[in-house]
Formats: C-alpha cells, structure tokens, sequence
C-alpha cells in the first residue's frame, strides 16, 4: 500500500519535514518514490507548500495519507478538492443556505 507521510529532515531540534509519497513498509527516513511538498513547523508563518496537482493524482491512485499529513494537505486545501473531484460536488459545510 502506498502512504502519503511526513519524512523529516533538518539539524538536531530544528526539525523540518517533506510530505512525500512512499510505500507503507519503508523506515521514515528511507526511500521515496515522489516528493510532493514541505512543511517548516519553526518559521513565523509555519511554512507550507505542496504541488496540489502531485499530491491530487497520488489520491486518486489510492495513496493513503497519514493523520499528521491529512491535516496538512487539508491546510493546503488538497481535500477539499479531492472530496470534489471524487464526489462530484462542494465539501460538505460549503454549500451555500437554502433559500
């Protein structure tokens, strides 16, 4: 099975880490099969990017994310557009009141 997780890299308590795609049984820090983003917990603004496209195609090829991971695409906004293309409709709690 294939896993969206957090690999971590950076100094000794500088922790920095890239979302990458990998297969379930590798160690955290062993091979990746594709970097999708990076995430920096210590800058300012708690620095986040992801290529939105990349991670999209890994969901929709099965890849699951871990929890610490969801959380981060879902500040990206990644899931939402997933829920999207997968159900054909807004995420629920977006749709606008009736009227």
């Amino acid at each position: 099975m294939v896993k969206i997780r957090l690999m971590r890299v950076g100094k000794k308590k500088q922790p920095s880490y890239r979302i990458v795609v990998v297969e379930e049984a590798t160690k955290r820090d062993g091979a990746v099969i594709q970097v999708i983003g990076h995430y920096n917990p210590l800058s300012k603004t708690d620095e986040l990017t992801v290529d939105v496209e990349k991670a999209l195609g890994w969901l929709e090829k099965g890849a699951q994310p871990t929890e610490a991971a969801r959380r981060l695409l879902s500040r990206a906004g990644v899931m939402k557009l997933w829920h999207e293309r997968r159900f054909g409709k807004p995420a629920s709690g977006t749709d606008p009141l009736p009227s």
